[in-house]
């Protein structure tokens, strides 16, 4: 792309912004100065994106009849195979649309991204593919992922496979809904704040939310490096050990990965839970808004390993109490400067930033009256 030189005009707006008084003679000056940066700015756009390459072969796939989406889970079905064996043979993987998947479009549940196509695959995509698994299309999510329901998708609700008309949960609601209907093996989904639990419990299958920088979000559409994660949503416990064995582990983009130790989880499952130690937060209780039916279903469980041998004791963690209140400023600030004004990215972090995402979810400023209320409202949020 051309980088212009900006016209006073831009300079005078800029100076405003800063706080600083112009008059025109300083504002040429200033924009004689930019003269050599502008250059340099030009050059580093004419560069060409280095970018991973693309190892299985694909089609963009279709977007669904809408008698073959009933609960509104799918955004485009399609097929890519992967190696022809490995631990995910036989397997069919949807994916949250926010992950990259490319020459596949993405739009992420929101009408300012649609029409958007990645050019690289995400980590975990290569994983899968690897190993043998076929994708099988992307699955529904909620507008930027903003929702722990299912019903700020640009093109409507996604509804609860067990009951339409009620939510199935969010922002993974398309994945939940189609491992629970049977139309995917397994999936991928994002979780920010519950975003792979609450669905998975919504829909009735297994989720799980990995430990922070266990899996690599490298080609995934964050919100903010903090809190984003990408796990498994299976139809059982081992399928959900098998998946997070192969999606896991360094991939020397992430800089959110610590050199984590990766276990061979699917081998973990036998031999009881004798002498596992288990903690029940105190804290994690009798809140005003806690419900009852799940308080009890927890302590019910956490009774059943106890029977079964596992050694289960309440722990105080007087911080947990607060930590809704701290997630507050980190995601508030970190969606509004790193998905939005940020572009999708932000910048000045050792990252594989997806320039063409960034290039075309830059024409939000122009459409930002599509945006659902739940995006929208951190702007408000957000400290001037």
């Amino acid at each position: 792309m051309m980088v212009q030189m900006p016209t006073l005009e831009q300079l005078r707006d800029v100076a405003r912004q800063c706080g600083l008084s112009l008059d025109d003679r300083a504002l040429v000056s200033f924009q004689e100065l930019m003269t050599p940066y502008v250059a340099a700015y030009e050059a580093v756009a004419k560069m060409p994106d280095e970018v991973p390459g693309v190892k299985y072969p694909r089609t963009p796939g279709r977007r669904p009849l809408p008698e073959e989406n009933v609960y509104n889970a799918w955004y485009r079905k399609t097929s890519v195979i992967g190696a022809p064996q490995g631990k995910l043979a036989g397997k069919r993987v949807v994916l949250k649309d926010n992950i990259m998947l490319a020459g596949v479009p993405m739009m992420n549940g929101a009408s300012t991204l649609e029409g958007y196509v990645p050019d690289f695959d995400a980590t975990v995509v290569t994983r899968i593919l690897d190993e043998g698994g076929e994708i099988a299309g992307k699955a529904h999510c909620e507008y930027f992922c903003v929702s722990g329901g299912s019903h700020t998708n640009a093109t409507g609700p996604v509804h609860n496979p067990h009951r339409m008309g009620y939510s199935a949960g969010g922002s993974s609601s398309g994945s939940a809904v189609l491992v629970a209907t049977g139309e995917a093996d397994m999936a991928i989904g994002g979780d920010q704040g519950g975003s792979v639990r609450m669905p998975s419990a919504f829909c009735g299958i297994y989720g799980m939310k990995p430990t922070w920088g266990l899996v690599p979000y490298t080609g995934v559409m964050p919100i903010e490096i903090f809190v984003d994660h990408v796990g498994p949503m299976t139809q059982s416990v081992a399928d959900n050990a098998l998946l997070l064995e192969v999606i896991a582990g360094d991939d020397g983009y992430d800089p959110r990965i610590k050199a984590p130790t990766v276990h061979r989880y699917s081998q973990m499952l036998e031999g009881g839970v004798k002498d596992l130690k288990i903690a029940i937060a105190k804290e994690g209780f009798g809140h005003s808004n806690s419900e009852k039916a799940v308080s009890d279903k927890v302590i019910a469980g956490a009774n059943r390993f106890a029977a079964l041998g596992a050694r289960v004791d309440e722990v105080s963690i007087p911080m947990h109490l607060v930590g809704p209140l701290i997630w507050v400023p980190i995601g508030t600030e970190g969606l509004t400067q790193t998905m939005m004004y940020g572009d999708g990215f932000g910048l000045s972090r050792d990252d594989l930033y997806s320039i063409s995402l960034m290039d075309f979810h830059r024409g939000w400023r122009h459409r930002a009256d599509e945006l659902s209320e739940t995006p929208s409202s951190f702007f408000f949020l957000e400290p001037m």
